[in-house]
């Protein structure tokens, strides 16, 4: 890459960062999302026990060596917090970045060549969308069976239609602008437009759009996980943990406390990174 291609890529960098810094709400959702990430990633190393350990020291309250207390079987729910992480993010992360690309080639091929075909895949997004996500997630759930790979192609599923929406919607817009029949009459072919010229002006927005659905697939993740149709034990899947915990709420609240606040406090920091992202990305009169 050449010097001058640099300088560009870092000012607009730079306008981004100046963009951000007027939201402080989201630069501290976006360093909550980065510290969650970081335990996702480098969990093992972090716990100072195994998430299944179990140890004489059964139902203890947060404080040394157990930071956010003990279960009733003696496991360490820090050591199960931080853990968790790592499935909520490759479960959530997996399904979202699945129904991006599922979802953006149908809105694509839909929204470009319109007509016929356009109508058609449009009806069928419409049944899925009128089925209420959560009631659908269980019906494909109970047909498919409870495991990781049905809880991602679920999560695909009930996302694409949305996503699909989204990308024709942008597609119907700016395959009317200059550039495209430029494009068209120089003769290029159809792949080339949609991918070259369509996509690239489409990639902020669905970047946004994208983020807002890993924060829904967070919290669907760990509904079914409480509903016992996610992970199973002894998984320490947030949502399951909650489900465990919930008879043991007068005695130890600490059980259900922590993994309650990691699913509301990963959901509430990925909600206002998003709204930042937005904000950097599609500026409405920002500084450009």
């Amino acid at each position: 890459m050449t010097a001058p291609e640099i300088r560009p890529r870092r000012r607009l960098l730079g306008v981004y960062w100046r963009r951000l810094r007027r939201r402080r709400a989201a630069l501290i959702g976006t360093a909550v999302f980065v510290v969650f990430l970081v335990m996702a990633l480098a969990g093992p190393w972090l716990t100072p026990y195994g998430y299944s350990d179990q140890s004489p020291d059964r139902l203890e309250p947060p404080g040394w060596p157990h930071l956010f207390g003990t279960d009733q079987f003696g496991r360490d729910i820090f050591s199960r917090v931080v853990a968790g992480a790592q499935g909520v993010f490759f479960l959530g992360g997996s399904a979202t970045i699945l129904a991006v690309l599922v979802g953006t080639a149908i809105g694509l091929v839909s929204g470009y060549y319109g007509r016929f075909l356009d109508e058609i895949i449009m009806r069928v997004l419409d049944v899925f969308l009128a089925i209420p996500s959560l009631l659908l997630a269980l019906v494909l759930l109970a047909t498919l069976g409870s495991s990781n790979l049905n809880l991602i192609l679920v999560i695909t599923v009930l996302y694409v239609p949305v996503l699909a929406r989204v990308t024709r919607s942008m597609v119907l817009d700016l395959k009317t602008k200059e550039f495209v029949e430029a494009a068209r009459i120089r003769g290029e072919r159809s792949g080339y437009i949609l991918f070259r010229e369509v996509l690239p002006n489409a990639l902020a927005p669905l970047l946004v759009e994208a983020s807002i659905r890993f924060s829904y697939a967070i919290f669907l993740v760990a509904s079914l996980g409480f509903l016992g149709l996610g992970a199973q034990p002894p998984s320490p899947d947030w949502g399951l943990q909650v489900n465990e915990a919930r008879g043991w709420f007068a005695t130890a609240p600490w059980m259900l406390l922590f993994p309650a606040g990691a699913i509301a406090l990963l959901v509430v920091s990925t909600s206002l990174m998003t709204d930042g992202l937005r904000h950097v990305l599609q500026p409405k009169g920002a500084e450009r």
